[in-house]
């Protein structure tokens, strides 16, 4: 659709008619039931046919209704013989209950007037669609989707519910058709922004609902096919025109039949959405991510020209690229940042900028940059695919038609580079790197050298100030020099100058010409930027110091301001203030409120004092007040930081578990929660840092402290989000402690990653994991081990089908957890033998073992697993044909789930509420909760899992009548049960030979 549907048959108040006093406080609604309000109090409407003749004033806006007109309106071609009578009772009646001169007589007939703007939902709704048309038509789509949804969400149920009369009747089928239409145009919307994924569950709902609606049936389409899924999409088309041909005797509009061809012959305008934009209120519609241009920009005017009339020339060329190369320090982005401002005129529609890491020993993924690039023009997270080359892609589309510069800084190399440019005309990109980048093509290379001592001096001279330096510029002469005129070292020396005013320049001078007279011969980057900090590092107090090369240590991607102090030993306001003051010299940057992070050179530097100066004091001398020293115990206080905290996460999530008990305890203590949310929020904001921490512990031989911190964090395993690093991190501790010969660590390394294995649906490399587990719990006397060991493998066997030797591996972890007195585990292995039970048709005893495992929870207060062990009991209840107690536990534990971002087991529930609605014989709802489970497993739960929700799926879709979609479904289920092997795949072959002998 073009535009956003108007009302039918609405007309407007005459805005010359006479109108009694506005009454503010009365409301009224036709969009569901007749009511009324008078502020927040609702008043009586009366009796059915009372409230239709309110309801035929209202909808008539104004206008006056005959006394005939209201008769024909309430009991069409038989009226009572009393009608005007009754007319006029109800009249009397309204009156009294509203304010005085609202409800008028008027020619024999009856008004209501005076109302104030807005004061019915359907006039409220007339103008939110017409503002939505308008936004639309402007190019706003963001908006015009904000502002439909706020108007179809004034509809609450039927329209007129339970009011009588043909006028009724009329009303309703005309609002109904009218709320489709902008449904309809919501939905087109959601399309061009690209929430394809997300629109497919309510358009599998809306087209069972209304099967014979083709627009609906083409939204669905067109979703499914960039979702990825295009057999269903094609399958709706095959399911379309046969319900057409047996209910109407009709084929397809030609519309879907032109849509059905361009899916078939893979068109690649339906890729993308045409006009993507950003989603309202969460990400803005033109990103400005650009850094703070510094005020004291000083020179480079031929670099600012020539790159400012390369970005210029982007207007009808399909890409302006400007690469600048020079080493570090030498201003690549101070100046790449000053140009990009300048040029922000010229690029309306945004501007995007990254670190890449180049220099440091992770550059940035080109993958996690797009990503990032996406969320900031407004793609929504669900609509982001997996891998590189489509999220390039999707880059390229969303950017097709707008003016927006890429600022990539510190890159590593072309390779890392090509994927992040925009390839679109009238966009442009200014890349700095180490390395001249030769074979980037197309690009135009600039060559970034030092300063001129002119421009070096002007930038000295602009920071420490003019009065300062004329008294001695030959001595500021001497600091530029001894700087190399790199820019970087100049503002660090000039900083540090600035900020201790009894310094003279010549105390300065004094201090590099001692220190660093071979600056101007070092050639190699690396080198030339160690010297460059050097300057700032030798003039910084002895604590400052300290913190500048120990937090250098940790490895992440930013460090928190709890678990700087951990490094450093020192209380937290302490390090704030060294940590601020480091942020000033412009050694450490700030990366949020209580975050610090390095440039990456800085932290190779930073490391390299570490290992120079970072030594334990000799023997007999005074003690320090800096804690304790060495490069060692700082990284072990932040490695027992995290272990500590995250344990107490663990045991605020599930009190009663004794695992913490069983982990290695530090000497540094961790972080104290008040409720499990804020504990949350800590784990999933810390989890990049914590996974870098346990692998670098791993590195350093801390492999029992590490093993344990990741044991702890086991949630990050089942979160999506971080599943993959806490995979590497685990498979590297195991392999470590392999090595190490460590069987204890080996053990409890190898359950991390039978953790990890089960998240994504990997049964057969977990079962290999815990195999081995097992063996090495036998070797050791670890009570953790010799718990949760058989409980996994308990758990691995139910998914193989091995029941009956699952539930022996189970019964002997439910003594292992007693004799640990692990009441919390012990729950957790009851609801798994449940599951056991259940599957071997024991259904009475499955359901008295889920109980006593949710009682267990219930009693320790544990929300998060007692969760699960309501969803252990709703599939026992399920299979006892005790559907609305089992939708009750699901519903509940779906609650829990959704609330800790536990997205897997949040998938799940919804696919088991999704099977419980396709046996009670509501196909439809289960079809969209089905749709919805496989949005939310989208990246976690692996292949198996997708296969059993798209097997539900194929059954709701056949159960109201879209065959072809069902067989598709069907499969692609099949495809994935026979690539894992999976005996599933049995039961798929046997749902499809009957539909394809129909």
């Amino acid at each position: 659709m073009d535009g956003v549907p108007r009302v039918p048959e609405q007309r407007r108040p005459d805005a010359s008619a006479e109108a009694a006093q506005p009454v503010a406080a009365l409301r009224f609604a036709v969009l569901g039931p007749v009511r009324a309000w008078r502020g927040e109090e609702q008043l009586p409407t009366g009796s059915p046919q009372q409230r239709a003749l309110l309801a035929a004033l209202l909808l008539r806006e104004g206008r006056t209704a005959t006394a005939a007109e209201l008769i024909d309106a309430l009991w069409g071609e038989e009226p009572p013989s009393q009608a005007l009578a009754a007319v006029r009772t109800y009249a009397s009646r309204l009156r009294k209950v509203l304010d005085p001169g609202v409800l008028v007589s008027e020619s024999g007939g009856y008004a209501v007037r005076g109302l104030t703007e807005g004061a019915l939902d359907l006039a409220r709704a007339q103008d939110l669609a017409a503002e939505a048309e308008k936004a639309r038509g402007a190019g706003d789509l963001c908006h015009a989707r904000e502002v439909l949804g706020r108007a179809l969400a004034l509809w609450d149920g039927e329209v007129l519910a339970s009011v009588p009369g043909p006028y009724a009747e009329a009303q309703r089928v005309r609002l109904e058709e009218w709320r489709l239409q902008l449904l309809e145009s919501r939905l087109d919307m959601d399309l061009e922004q690209g929430c394809h994924a997300e629109a497919v569950s309510e358009l599998t709902a809306l087209t069972a609902a209304h099967p014979l609606r083709e627009r609906l049936r083409e939204l669905l389409m067109l979703a499914l096919y960039r979702s990825g899924r295009q057999a269903e999409a094609l399958a709706v088309y095959a399911d379309t025109r046969r319900l057409l041909a047996d209910e109407l005797g009709v084929d397809p509009r030609p519309g879907l039949k032109e849509l059905q061809q361009r899916i078939l012959q893979a068109d690649p305008a339906l890729a993308e959405p045409s006009a993507p934009v950003a989603e309202p209120a969460v990400v803005p519609v033109r990103p400005a991510q650009l850094p703070a241009t510094v005020p004291d920009f000083t020179g480079r005017s031929a670099f600012v020209d020539e790159l400012g009339e390369v970005l210029a020339s982007a207007d009808g060329r399909v890409m302006a690229v400007s690469a600048l190369a020079g080493i570090g320090g030498v201003g690549k982005t101070t100046l790449a940042v000053h140009v990009a401002h300048q040029a922000r005129t010229a690029f309306p529609d945004g501007q995007l900028y990254v670190d890449l890491q180049g220099a440091g020993p992770r550059a940035a993924d080109p993958e996690t940059v797009l990503g990032s690039f996406l969320r900031a023009l407004g793609t929504a997270d669900s609509a982001i695919p997996d891998s590189l080359e489509e999220r390039a892609a999707l880059y390229r589309s969303v950017l097709d038609g707008r003016r927006v510069l890429v600022l990539l800084d510190n890159a590593k190399d072309a390779a890392q580079v090509r994927p992040l440019l925009p390839g679109m005309e009238g966009c442009a990109a200014l890349v700095t790197s180490r390395v001249r980048m030769v074979d980037l093509a197309g690009a135009h290379l600039v060559d970034l050298d030092v300063m001129s001592p002119d421009e070096a001096l002007s930038l000295f001279t602009k920071i420490v100030g003019e009065e300062r330096v004329a008294s001695e510029r030959d001595a500021a002469l001497d600091v530029v020099a001894a700087c190399g005129f790199l820019p970087l070292a100049i503002r660090i020396a000039a900083s540090r100058l600035a900020s201790r005013r009894t310094w003279t320049v010549s105390v300065l001078a004094a201090k590099l010409a001692d220190e660093r007279r071979r600056l101007d011969e070092l050639q190699a980057g690396d080198l030339a930027v160690k010297a460059t900090f050097e300057l700032g590092y030798g003039a910084l107090e002895p604590a400052q110091a300290r913190a500048f090369r120990l937090l250098g240590l940790a490895d992440g991607p930013d460090i928190s301001l709890a678990a700087a102090a951990a490094v450093l030993d020192l209380p937290v306001e302490t390090t704030e203030d060294l940590l601020e003051s480091l942020v000033d010299t412009s050694l450490l940057e700030s990366a949020a409120p209580g975050r610090y992070r390095y440039h990456d050179l800085v932290r190779l530097y930073a490391r390299a004092c570490a290992e120079r100066d970072e030594q334990p004091p000799s023997e007999g001398a005074p003690p320090t007040p800096f804690g304790q020293w060495g490069s060692d115990a700082a990284l072990s206080r932040l490695l027992d930081f995290y272990l500590a905290t995250t344990a107490q996460v663990y045991a605020i999530e599930r009190p009663g578990d004794r695992l913490v008990d069983h982990l290695e305890h530090g000497e540094f203590p961790g972080l104290r929660f008040d409720d499990r949310h804020e504990a949350q929020d800590w784990l999933y904001s810390e989890a990049n840092c914590l996974l870098a921490c346990a692998s670098q512990a791993v590195r350093t031989g801390e492999l029992r402290r590490a093993v344990d911190l990741l044991w702890a964090a086991k949630d990050l395993a089942e979160s999506g989000a971080n599943s993959r690093d806490y995979e590497a991190a685990a498979t590297a501790a195991r392999d470590a402690a392999q090595a190490a010969g460590d069987a204890q660590a080996e053990g409890r390394a190898r359950t991390t990653l039978t953790d990890a294995h089960l998240a994504a649906g990997r049964f057969a490399q977990a079962d290999e994991e815990v195999g081995r587990a097992a063996t090495l719990a036998r070797e050791v006397s670890d009570p953790a081990l010799n718990s949760w060991v058989p409980n996994h493998r308990g758990v691995i066997a139910v998914y193989g089908g091995r029941h009956a030797e699952g539930a022996g591996y189970l019964q002997e972890a439910i003594t292992s957890f007693r004799s640990d007195g692990n009441l919390a585990g012990e729950a957790s292995a009851l609801c798994n033998l449940s599951r056991a039970h259940l599957a071997m048709g024991q259904t009475t005893s499955a359901i008295e073992l889920a109980r006593q495992g949710v009682g267990i929870y219930d009693r320790l207060g544990h929300t998060l697993r007692g969760a699960n062990g309501r969803y252990a009991l709703g599939l026992a209840l399920a299979q006892a044909r005790e559907l609305t107690q089992a939708v009750d536990q699901l519903n509940e534990a779906l609650e829990v789930f959704r609330d800790s971002r536990q997205r897997l087991w949040e998938g799940m529930t919804i696919f088991r509420i999704a099977e419980i609605l396709l046996t009670e014989g509501k196909p439809a709802q289960a079809a969209t909760l089905a749709e919805q489970s496989l949005a939310v497993l989208r990246g976690i739960g692996g292949d198996w899992r997708r296969g059993n929700v798209l097997t539900v799926l194929g059954r709701a879709l056949y159960g109201i009548g879209q065959l072809d979609r069902a067989q598709a479904c069907w499969r692609e289920a099949l495809s994935i049960y026979e690539g894992l092997g999976s005996p599933e795949a049995a039961e798929v072959r046997g749902l499809l030979l009957p539909v394809a002998a129909a």
